[in-house]
């Protein structure tokens, strides 16, 4: 169902798909729901979160920060449970080049890109909004409190194991059934 163009993977053939809505529609909430539903069913799962305003990892004084504020153009911590990459770019990344840096996931969720190509599960509230925000041929379902006949799957807000089973028929997520953790 997802509209023209959307191919719902990224480069590594790995299946993004975007949580969007309108403010406070609770794409947050949604997202961190299908995050959890996910790892119950072993899968491994990326988040990816858009941010319009711009963000800053590093605190002030921290050795990461010294490094960038240093000139650093990549600075990377690594400890044996985590890591970090923080890269300067000149520009805003698309959606494309933001999960080719993704790998050994299952899934790809994002959250925000509602102008991107890839397949889209829209967040609405009937209480905070009165229309939707992306066309039909643009989702794979919608997350909602409301009714709609639009010929495309309706879900409550806290159906995150209805949704699940969607993207694994949609797009054949099985899970590699190891954690990376």
């Amino acid at each position: 169902m997802a509209g023209l163009g959307q191919t719902g993977e990224g480069p590594a053939g790995i299946p993004v798909v975007s949580i969007v809505g309108k403010s406070d529609a609770g794409k947050t909430t949604l997202l961190e729901k299908l995050v959890g539903e996910a790892k119950r069913r072993n899968w491994r799962v990326a988040a990816v979160k858009h941010d319009v305003h711009g963000f800053e990892m590093d605190r002030p004084g921290k050795d990461t920060w010294r490094f960038a504020q240093a000139g650093a153009d990549t600075v990377v911590i690594s400890s044996p449970k985590k890591i970090a990459i923080l890269e300067a770019v000149r520009e805003e990344q698309d959606l494309d080049a933001v999960v080719a840096r993704i790998r050994g996931v299952d899934l790809i969720l994002t959250e925000g890109y509602k102008h991107g190509n890839k397949p889209k599960i829209e967040v609405f509230r009937a209480a905070v909004h009165k229309e939707l925000l992306c066309a039909p041929e643009e989702l794979i379902a919608i997350a909602t409190d409301a009714a709609f006949n639009l010929g495309v799957p309706c879900y409550d807000l806290d159906d995150a194991a209805g949704l699940c089973d969607l993207i694994a028929a949609k797009f054949g997520v099985q899970g590699s059934g190891q954690d990376p953790v």
